[in-house]
Parts: structure tokens; C-alpha cells; sequence
């Protein structure tokens, strides 16, 4: 499997230089175009079919931050698809009251609680964000041994995140009821 980073010659990184990424993204695009291959071998068409392929699921993965997070993960092993994977028990239990207050939303609608029960989940996701983001900027210039830990934190991140999108998609199924 082609690693999307290599491909764009872009050093791996979970805040990526937008206008660079753009920018190898058109240049492949270019290379690739089946306009400028018309005249070529079927094998060479099917290659630049495949490479515009390529370059288009590199390109949608990597301009998308959690896309580009879950690639990442995935590419050192770090997330499998499908798995149930494991959230530390003290966050677990801060959620615990977020999920007993869903249900009670859940069998009795109630606006002002809705609205309390998204701005707690807002506030805790702000928070995440806020203590990744030094270690999300920095991971690029992090010594190779360094970067394990980093992965897993960012995991964890990721994990935590992916759980209050629930939390939150689950808010706005109610709020579209009501």
C-alpha cells in the first residue's frame, strides 16, 4: 500500500502545510490527467487511472485533519478498523453522566437539559483539543524514538473524540425531534 505522505513527498505530520499538500495535489492531478494519455498504451492508461485514484484518496485523506489522524494511526498499527477499542476507565466514567443524562433526554425531551448535556460535551472536547494540540504540532520534529508515545496520546485523543461525536450526533438526532 502506497503511503499517502511519501507519495506527496510530505513529511508525516498531523497539522500538514494545506498549501503544499494543494499544490502536489494539482501537480498529480496534471501528471495523471487521461487527457494526456490518450495516445498511450492501455497499460500505461490503466496506470494513470490507478494513479489518479491514488492521488485523489491520498489527497481526500490528508486535507481532512481526522481522516489524516486515523490514517496515521492506522499506518503504525495503532487503529484496526472494526475493533472495539479500549478508553481509559476515568474517562469512561466522566462520560458515564453525560450517557445517564442522554437517556433521561432520550425518555423525557427536555430543551434547557439538552442544551446543558451539549455544552458539557462541548467543554470536554475543547479541552481535549486544547491539550493535544501542542503534541499534534510538534509530532513532525519528534526524535523517531519519542514518536511511539506520541502515537499512543494521540490514540487516546482520537479514541476520546470519536466518542463524543457520538455523544454529540445523539444530541442533534434529539434536537432535530423537537
Amino acid at each position: 500500500m502506497t503511503n499517502y505522505f511519501e507519495f506527496y513527498g510530505l513529511p508525516e505530520s498531523f497539522v500538514l502545510d494545506e498549501a503544499a499538500l494543494k499544490r502536489q495535489y494539482y501537480a498529480k492531478s496534471r501528471e495523471t490527467h487521461p487527457d494526456f494519455h490518450a495516445t498511450s498504451s492501455s497499460e500505461n492508461q490503466a496506470e494513470m487511472l490507478r494513479q489518479a485514484t491514488l492521488n485523489t484518496d491520498a489527497y481526500r485523506t490528508l486535507s481532512d485533519s481526522d481522516r489524516r489522524m486515523a490514517y496515521i494511526l492506522a499506518q503504525h498499527g495503532l487503529l484496526e478498523e472494526g475493533k472495539q477499542e479500549q478508553l481509559p476507565p476515568d474517562f469512561l466514567m466522566d462520560m458515564m453522566e453525560l450517557n445517564e443524562q442522554l437517556m433521561e433526554l432520550e425518555m423525557e425531551p427536555d430543551a434547557a437539559a439538552q442544551a446543558k448535556v451539549a455544552d458539557e460535551a462541548s467543554a470536554i472536547s475543547q479541552t481535549l483539543d486544547a491539550g493535544i494540540a501542542p503534541l499534534l504540532a510538534g509530532y513532525a520534529e519528534l526524535p523517531t524514538d519519542h514518536r511511539p508515545a506520541a502515537l499512543q496520546q494521540i490514540r487516546t485523543y482520537y479514541l476520546k473524540k470519536r466518542y463524543l461525536l457520538r455523544i454529540q450526533q445523539q444530541l442533534a438526532t434529539f434536537a432535530a425531534r423537537s
